[in-house]
């Protein structure tokens, strides 16, 4: 047998010195190139009235289900992972720190269209899913397939997940269990359901010949959606629809805000940090994760904005607080969301006395708290420079004291 130890060095490389750099390609690339996106048109997918499931529901786990439905209440904190594995998957294929791109509708065709794959496959990381013998999960022990769509009611059931003896090779060796995933951007909802497929529970349509008998209603993929009447015999996990899809922070905001955000420049020119620093003054007292961040730098080295934006913004008033060192303690101390890896949060403050009511804390003796709305137009006092060395005066915790 023999060893090959890499291809042979092209003899041209040396020469061009270029041969394994982005340079050249880079100088003409529109893929690092900052975009802006209209307003989506039209919504993210669609909710049939016969689809229309609530909230808090109690509903009993059929006995079929119940391994399914057990293992997954089972898992830690499986709700809040099923949710932002849903969210992960979306923002993945938005891909906005190299497209700008910040709704479903911004995608292309083919994205769309790969982003039940994309909910399987981070499902499967997230929960360490095995593969299955003739479908792609096994959950305690049995085969279960993983199916989303976009819009409620819409998943595509191919042949292979149920019995039918019309279907010959093709058909399946008995009839499936299903996980139904479903989430909408735009209203922030989301759900999960376990089902069994079978051909009953799949659409029919009347026949076009004489006799007007029931067909199944294939598609030109020859899979059938699940029938209107099979609603009642999903188990939806958590209760039924799940109205807190974690946010998309660039979708949801006002136009105008946006607007400014994404179109904020630095004499005169376009700006990474510029945009950063403007998302953090329209954006106060609100947790802002990386993928924001991502989205509206647009570069290679996006979070360096976001930590850069702390000493553009000092100046003016404003901390941009993360997980690290005090900022923290300092995020309980003025009753802030406090960021976790990952995550930032701005505040304006302005000094206050030791008896302000207000949360507040104190460095060097001068106490800071959050500005009050009628304080928002009034010349700023540079922020205190949070710097890492600082340290909890663990005589002093009523206002979360802080000494260098």
């Amino acid at each position: 047998m023999t060893i090959q130890e890499g291809l042979p060095f092209p003899e041209d490389a040396a020469q061009a010195g270029m041969q394994e750099s982005r340079a050249r390609a880079a100088k003409y690339s529109r893929r690092n190139k900052f975009r802006a996106w209209d307003l989506p048109r039209g919504d993210m997918g669609r909710v049939p009235r016969e689809w229309l499931i609530q909230s808090g529901l109690t509903q009993r786990v059929p006995d079929d289900l119940a391994p399914f439905v057990e293992w997954f209440h089972n898992q830690p904190e499986g709700r809040e992972r099923f949710r932002w594995a849903l969210r992960d998957s979306l923002d993945e294929l938005l891909d906005g720190q190299r497209t700008g791109r910040w709704a479903y509708q911004h995608l292309t065709k083919t994205e769309k269209t790969y982003l039940g794959t994309a909910v399987e496959v981070n499902l499967t990381k997230e929960f360490d899913i095995a593969n299955g013998a003739d479908l792609d999960w096994s959950i305690a022990g049995l085969d279960i397939d993983c199916k989303f769509s976009k819009d409620l009611g819409g998943w595509e059931i191919p042949m292979e997940m149920y019995l039918c003896a019309d279907h010959g090779e093709s058909g399946g060796h008995a009839n499936h269990v299903a996980v139904l995933t479903w989430m909408n951007d735009d209203t922030c909802q989301w759900a999960a359901g376990i089902v069994r497929i079978t051909d009953e529970r799949l659409r029919w349509k009347q026949g076009q010949n004489a006799s007007g008998e029931r067909v199944r209603a294939y598609n030109r993929d020859n899979k059938r959606k699940l029938d209107y009447g099979a609603k009642s015999e999903v188990y939806w996990l958590w209760g039924g629809l799940q109205r807190d899809l974690p946010t998309n922070l660039l979708l949801h905001l006002d136009p105008k805000m946006r607007t400014r955000i994404l179109t904020a420049k630095n004499r005169g020119r376009a700006s990474g940090q510029e945009r950063v620093n403007q998302l953090f003054r329209e954006v106060p007292n609100q947790l802002i994760g990386r993928q924001t961040v991502l989205t509206v730098a647009q570069q290679d080295d996006s979070p360096k904005r976001a930590r850069d934006a702390r000493i553009k913004l000092r100046p003016k008033g404003i901390v941009v607080l993360g997980h690290q060192g005090l900022h923290p303690h300092i995020a309980r101390a003025l009753e802030l969301p406090v960021p976790i890896k990952g995550e930032w949060i701005s505040t304006r403050l302005v000094p206050v006395s030791s008896d302000d009511a207000r949360p507040k804390f104190s460095l060097d003796g001068q106490f800071w708290a959050r500005a009050r709305e009628h304080e928002l137009d009034l010349e700023p006092v540079p922020a205190p420079d949070l710097h890492d060395k600082l340290k909890i005066d663990e005589e002093n915790r009523s206002g979360l004291a802080l000494t260098s």
